[in-house]
């Protein structure tokens, strides 16, 4: 079987001070996006991971989409051994999920090819990330809590988002730290004529953790600044970034818009939003 696992952005993301157990309580609006790994789970005579057309990818406990596999696997009682394979398209430590995404679809195929109980898989969504919960439903949704809390909305779509990855990698939990020490400062803001009409209910658009980002690599806003001269509009980071994104009429614009962005990206892409976070493919 196989399926397509879409990234994910936050449109916005609001944080609050360090609980006890060291998590930091969020407010997000998660959107699926139309950029896509793909996953294919089958039977096989041992288990094992591999790249779609043989590139090297995480195996074992080091692989997220793997770790959902062997956990529908135990609570499923099955023993039969699989094989997956993994194309990686969504760029890793960007902000976008990629990660999260793999393990809801992981989940998702696993639960077929082992006969598991839907109610039983979506249980371990929580303990494999953040993220996972929210990937498991995608679409449009508020996400609280530190991401285990997934209130879907109507899906929110109608627009193009252009997506630009610079050559920096931020750690999620050192951007956290970051934050704390920099006093929890609010963060970068898209509101008005800036967010599409379909979002302007949640407007203002906020991510707190985009100073912190920028005090970790000050790249990140001449980056940005860049984008937005080039763009004529706001441009937003997804997460803990380092992805910059900025709204526009449609896919097309937005892949118009890619093709005067800076060079030097890790990656770009022209996307719009999906009403769901994963899809078997045929």
């Amino acid at each position: 079987m196989r399926a397509l696992a879409h990234a994910k952005v936050n449109l916005g993301l609001r944080i609050g001070a360090v609980r006890d157990d060291g998590f930091h309580p969020l407010r997000s609006i998660f959107q699926s996006i139309s950029w896509s790994d793909r996953l294919e789970l089958e039977r096989s005579d041992d288990d094992g991971i591999t790249g779609w057309r043989g590139e090297d990818v995480p195996d074992g406990d080091h692989n997220l989409a793997w770790r959902a596999v062997t956990a529908v696997r135990r609570a499923s009682g099955a023993d039969a051994a699989v094989r997956l394979r993994l194309e990686k398209r969504i760029p890793v430590a960007a902000g976008l999920g990629g990660g999260s995404a793999d393990a809801a679809a992981a989940l998702h195929l696993a639960s077929r090819v082992f006969g598991a109980d839907s109610a039983d898989v979506a249980a371990l969504a929580p303990d494999l990330g953040s993220d996972v919960p929210f990937c498991m439903l995608g679409g449009t949704a508020v996400v609280t809590g530190r991401g285990e809390v997934v209130a879907p909305l109507r899906a929110l779509l109608g627009y193009g988002l252009a997506l630009v990855v610079p050559p920096i990698e931020l750690a999620t939990p050192q951007v956290y730290r970051t934050w704390d020490a920099m006093g929890e400062p609010s963060g970068l803001e898209i509101a008005g004529s800036g967010v599409p009409p379909v979002l302007r209910d949640h407007a203002p658009l906020v991510n707190d953790l985009y100073p912190a980002a920028v005090a970790l690599d000050p790249r990140l806003d001449d980056w940005r600044a860049e984008l937005e001269a080039a763009w004529g509009r706001p441009v937003m980071m997804t997460g803990s970034g380092p992805t910059l994104f900025a709204f526009f009429v449609d896919v097309e614009e937005a892949s118009a818009a890619l093709k005067v962005a800076p060079v030097g990206a890790r990656a770009t892409h022209a996307a719009e939003p999906l009403a769901t976070g994963w899809a078997i493919e045929t």
